[in-house]
């Protein structure tokens, strides 16, 4: 199968055991996930299947939403409550305040990535060294808060659905609110409600991704790689330089027809529309360049 599935990934599983179990599900090898989700989160995680998994980095690219429980009062080594508690504290500040300080979040800031993650640090990942008892300085990271709606305040808990950029670490932000806050903060609840333009009600699990394969239906629950690249202006190559095309040579714009002109990064047809690949306008030399290639 080439295309993308959307897997809620339950409780329990990480990322790489939902790809594990789809490959025993589709009997096939060719399988990759488009952004890890800790084990104890839960919520949509877009698998990439065959000739999709050229995908996988572009998929992870995109901005993210959650619904977190953030719990006041207690920190962790892991910042979520899933971790052993390192410090608590009382939590004596109002709603009022809980609610300007996370509000002030919201745009760019500079995130310290946690211990326990997949981050690698000379050759060797964050959580490996964590679990060994080092700490180590980590670079910052610059993401993006697009917005925050605080759903739920019922202290020392609170529940937010928070829209934000690639790489941002839902467990820190509530870390960070609970420093900002003077009481301290861990994550209790973590919920992916939508990855790029995949959300949470459209989503199956794994149990269901095999009843649907039994069932012969499973298909009808697969994205194309060019049904989730139609957000790309098109360029349909003209059938006199195909040959070029299928040999991943560079194009001229004068090779084809773009209906909505020539961009940045488009994708590719042949005559017969069929997606060939994803290529760059590049000015310097005025041609399009192969980026990825689907044949």
């Amino acid at each position: 199968m080439d295309g993308i599935i959307n897997i809620y990934k339950e409780a329990g599983y990480t990322s790489h055991d939902v790809v594990a179990k789809l490959r025993g599900i589709l009997h096939q090898k060719k399988i990759g996930h488009t952004g890890t989700l800790d084990p104890d989160a839960v919520g949509v995680l877009p698998v990439c299947l065959g000739k999709a998994t050229k995908l996988c980095d572009m998929l992870t690219e995109k901005d993210k939403q959650y619904r977190a429980v953030m719990q006041l009062g207690i920190e962790t080594d892991t910042q979520d409550t899933s971790g052993t508690v390192t410090a608590e504290h009382p939590v004596t500040v109002s709603e009022g305040q809980v609610r300007q300080v996370i509000m002030d979040f919201i745009g760019e800031y500079d995130q310290i990535p946690p211990m326990y993650s997949a981050l690698k640090k000379n050759g060797k990942k964050l959580y490996e060294l964590a679990r060994e008892g080092i700490v180590v300085e980590r670079e910052t990271r610059r993401i993006t808060i697009h917005g925050i709606e605080i759903e739920k305040v019922e202290l020392p808990y609170v529940t937010m659905l928070v829209d934000c950029s690639k790489g941002t670490y839902i467990r820190t932000l509530c870390h960070d609110i609970g420093q900002k806050l003077g009481c301290g903060a861990a994550m209790a609840q973590l919920v992916r409600t939508r990855s790029g333009m995949f959300s949470l009600e459209d989503a199956v699990t794994l149990k269901q991704t095999e009843e649907l394969r039994d069932a012969g239906t499973l298909e009808e629950h697969i994205l194309s790689v060019k049904q989730i690249l139609s957000y790309l202006p098109a360029f349909i190559c003209g059938k006199d330089h195909e040959k070029a095309l299928m040999n991943g040579n560079q194009l001229k714009p004068g090779w084809g027809k773009a209906p909505q002109g020539i961009a940045e990064t488009m994708m590719v047809l042949d005559s017969e529309e069929n997606l060939i690949g994803v290529y760059e306008w590049k000015k310097n030399t005025g041609m399009l360049h192969p980026k990825k290639m689907f044949l």
